[in-house]
């Protein structure tokens, strides 16, 4: 009798004990699931726009630039028609890009002084790394509208910014009237249905500045 007692008691003790061993598997899930949550709220909203001037070397390695590609490539993408695509702009392509700018201003205004043109010209030369944004907005699918192609590439242009973030690199978005001109369209080859949407530019940051202030959830959520 006391060797069956025994081995009941043994066995309900196993139980117990894989029992306890769940329980706090359970709990440390929910511990890191939690931990994981909070560590991407931080990420998200400490995330701040440094303007490239504000961006000096190094910039992101090719490691690096695979890993923000990676995550560009995780955005929502509705029938994956891969509505984006990021064409790098290396250093000894600065100068191709520099006269793009400067054909731009010209073209918009042929009184444009040489300091002016000058001064276009200065803004290719600003970040480590810099990337254009192209949208694939070509008709691919009667289903999927436009809209919805812009939103995954807003959406890949986020998780690019934040991965650089949490990497400890500055990033900005810039963009403006040369966006549109032939010649940047010219030099980096888009195709019809594809527009530029803007540069990505990634960098350390030589000098912070203040955060912004995010505006209060209830200004623009509201409820049916």
């Amino acid at each position: 009798m006391g060797g069956i007692t025994h081995r009941v008691n043994t066995k309900a003790s196993e139980q117990k004990s894989m029992g306890d061993a769940d329980d706090t598997a359970t709990a440390l899930a929910c511990l890191s699931a939690t931990a994981t949550a909070d560590l991407a709220h931080t990420l998200i909203v400490s995330r701040q726009t440094h303007l490239p001037k504000r961006l000096g070397p190094p910039g992101p390695d090719a490691e690096q630039l695979e890993k923000l590609f990676e995550a560009a490539a995780a955005a929502p993408d509705h029938g994956l028609l891969q509505p984006w695509r990021f064409i790098l702009i290396p250093d000894q392509r600065r100068a191709d890009l520099a006269e793009v700018f400067a054909k731009a201003l010209r073209d918009r205004d042929g009184a444009a002084t040489p300091e002016q043109l000058e001064m276009a010209r200065e803004k290719a030369y600003r970040a480590p790394c810099l990337m254009l944004v192209v949208a694939r907005l070509a008709k691919a699918d009667p289903d999927i509208r436009a809209i919805e192609r812009v939103v995954s590439v807003g959406a890949a242009v986020q998780n690019i910014l934040l991965t650089a973030h949490a990497m400890g690199f500055g990033s900005s978005l810039t963009s403006g009237q040369a966006m549109t001109s032939p010649h940047l369209r010219a030099l980096f080859g888009l195709e019809r249905g594809e527009k530029a949407v803007c540069f990505i530019n990634v960098g350390t940051v030589t000098r912070r500045k203040s955060p912004r202030i995010h505006p209060v959830v209830s200004s623009f959520v509201t409820s049916l």
